[in-house]
């Protein structure tokens, strides 16, 4: 795992040693990415420059030192990920003639470019980067981010250069980066808990949408930003939507048995893939079905006992501790556990804008982090369970959102556009909860309205931002599956494409790198994936059991008792900490004057929620966590220019 950054310039007007020196104070911000090594590259008559920290996961050795250039000159990579699968494709390569000088995945990467080219080269990948790859003999950049955006990527333009980095504390380094809030962008984070690619929350900045390419040259940076089209110019090599109906066309049509075996092989090979590094490996282990299907196969194809680590909280009717360190005993896993308080969580909160230095607003950040830090005194690298409750239908709101379609369905179709008609209410602290909820989904088209509304906090949070339209995203699709599929496969899609890159995969990557950690998901395979999608929702939810083929496999591994247990999340208790230890922090972030003389929210749509939270009247915690979020996060971010400025 590492960090990269960069720049292309519109024309090659700077010279070596300013290039480099630049990218290098843009590095130089990702050092938790890779704390092991650091490198520059640049090239002033190309006017570009790519800047790479390394964290030591396979070939520890120089010759694993990025950025490096392949062998017959024509590409420089700065790369930041793991393609598991490299062995196999170093063995295609050596077929073919090549030689190589170590044993790193970086230096396969590049031979793969060199005699397939970048997009066959994708294809042929299984694992998770963000790559930055120059072609000398093209003149030209190419971006890539990984199938289901496990590793970040972000873009922009600093002035007239265009920039790019893991984080955007890379891109601020850069002297003429003054871009302001993208507006449209923070309703996004009020709406979703986090911005979802392509927006960002700086105005001419993107981020890379998972599966995607873009090819930049000094002619699309002269266009600058105002040109740029994300939507257009990041080009699909894997599209979820796509290969989702294409696994439903051809559907899985074998018995339970079968599909189960099936499974569990592809299970077993996704996770051995990532159980490989020079370096020690460990596994997040929560007590729940994901995560201990995950140390299960490890388990079973280790010949010592894994490690594994699971936090608990001090006084929590949530703990899900006791059921991981059981599940550890029978595993015979080495196992870590630590019992932290509220004191404990609580201190992670001031640390968290610099942590994800894009506002970010899902407060299971704040665990997350504990249990990244925790296992890093022990491993470099650790597995994670995430991707199976859109893959196997495991959350509960999908459920609800079905119930309601149904419930809608009935309603004859003028009863529902009166009552449509008459849902809509004046501002956040009007709405009446559940029956509004209810209300606002009379005028849906599809189970993708239904669905937005069911995962949506502020539902009007235009009228909560200055000058702000709205922004829209995945969720926004009546029918994001084009005629295919079920409403429920609907929903799975409009999780994988959205909430689990931009919200799931962002907090274990913000926060496991915070602490040069490195995290990788076996379920999130894209084997794994396209099988899971060709299996009909009776594998996936069967008479009230969730993600029912899932805890099939798990139960070939442990027993029963240890299978069927109740889903508990993993959350943090907001509504606590507002009214107690954090509530003089947020009455400081959410005074009046203050938003007023910001200017970026509306002062009556934001103080009236705090006001009725106070004084328990309404459960405002969430939507109020939003904007919290936002406004630490600005300070830090003005702190951090204004000492660039300064610099």
């Amino acid at each position: 795992m590492c960090g990269l950054a960069g720049m292309l310039l519109p024309a090659p007007v700077m010279e070596q040693a300013v290039l480099e020196q630049l990218a290098r104070r843009m590095g130089d911000a990702l050092i938790h990415r890779g704390p092991d090594d650091s490198g520059v590259w640049a090239d002033a008559s190309g006017g570009v420059a790519l800047a790479h920290r390394r964290l030591s996961i396979l070939d520890l050795s120089p010759l694993g030192h990025q950025p490096m250039a392949s062998n017959d000159g024509r590409y420089v990579l700065a790369y930041n990920g793991e393609v598991y699968n490299f062995a196999a494709l170093r063995a295609d390569l050596e077929a073919l003639g090549h030689t190589f000088r170590g044993h790193s995945d970086t230096e396969v990467l590049l031979a793969a470019f060199v005699a397939w080219g970048l997009d066959a080269t994708l294809q042929r990948a299984n694992g998770m980067f963000a790559i930055a790859l120059w072609d000398r003999a093209e003149q030209c950049l190419w971006l890539a981010r990984d199938r289901v955006g496990k590793k970040p990527l972000y873009y922009g333009w600093a002035g007239e250069a265009l920039v790019f980095g893991s984080e955007l504390k890379a891109l601020w380094q850069h002297p003429h980066f003054d871009n302001d809030i993208d507006r449209d962008a923070l309703t996004l984070l009020l709406k979703l808990d986090y911005i979802p690619a392509p927006h960002c929350i700086h105005a001419r900045c993107f981020k890379l949408m998972p599966g995607r390419v873009l090819r930049l040259d000094a002619a699309t940076v002269a266009a600058g930003a105002d040109a740029h089209r994300p939507d257009q110019q990041q080009v699909p090599f894997w599209n979820a939507r796509e290969r989702m109906q294409q696994a439903l066309a051809q559907p899985f049509v074998g018995s339970d048995a079968e599909a189960e075996s099936q499974l569990d092989g592809v299970l077993r090979d996704a996770v051995a893939l990532r159980m490989v590094a020079d370096v020690p490996v460990g596994v997040f282990l929560s007590g729940g079905t994901d995560s201990s299907v995950v140390a299960a196969l490890m388990q079973a194809q280790s010949s010592t006992p894994i490690h594994s680590f699971s936090i608990g909280f001090e006084g929590s009717h949530h703990d899900e501790a006791p059921l991981a360190k059981a599940l550890a005993q029978h595993l015979g896993t080495d196992h870590t556990e630590l019992y932290v308080s509220g004191a404990d969580a609580l201190a992670v909160v001031p640390q968290l804008p610099a942590m994800f230095d894009e506002p970010f607003a899902d407060a299971s950040q704040v665990p997350t982090a504990l249990v990244a830090k925790l296992a890093r005194g022990s491993v470099t690298v650790a597995l994670s369970g995430d991707g199976g409750d859109e893959l196997f239908f495991g959350y509960g709101r999908y459920q609800r959102a079905l119930r309601n379609w149904a419930m809608l369905g009935r309603v004859p179709a003028p009863l529902r556009r009166w009552m449509a008609a008459h849902s809509t209410t004046q501002g956040e602290a009007s709405r009446t909860g559940g029956l509004a909820a209810l209300l606002a989904e009379t005028g849906a088209r599809g189970i993708g309205d239904v669905y937005r509304n069911r995962i949506s906090r502020w539902r009007d949070p235009a009228a909560a931002v200055k000058g702000a339209a709205g922004a829209g995203s995945f969720y926004d699709l009546a029918d994001p599956l084009h005629g295919a599929g079920s409403p429920a496969d609907a929903m799975m899609l409009a999780d994988f494409n959205t909430y689990l890159p931009d919200d799931l995969l962002c907090k274990v990557d913000r926060t496991s790198m915070a602490v040069s950690l490195e995290a990788r998901a076996p379920l999130l395979d894209w084997r794994v994936a396209e099988f899971a999608w060709s299996l009909p929702l009776s594998m996936k939810h069967r008479d009230g059991v969730s993600k029912y083929l899932l805890k099939r496999v798990l139960g070939r591994y442990v027993p029963q008792d240890m299978v069927h247990r109740p889903k508990r999340g993993f959350g943090a208790p907001v509504s606590e900490w507002l009214k107690g230890d954090l509530r003089g922090w947020a009455d400081e972030l959410l005074d009046p004057a203050r938003l007023a003389a910001e200017g970026v929210f509306n002062v009556e749509a934001v103080v009236p929620l705090w006001q009725q939270f106070q004084q328990g009247e309404r459960k405002w915690h969430t939507h109020l966590w939003n904007v919290l979020m936002f406004q630490a996060w600005q300070a830090h971010w003005r702190h951090v220019r204004a000492g660039v400025e300064r610099g």
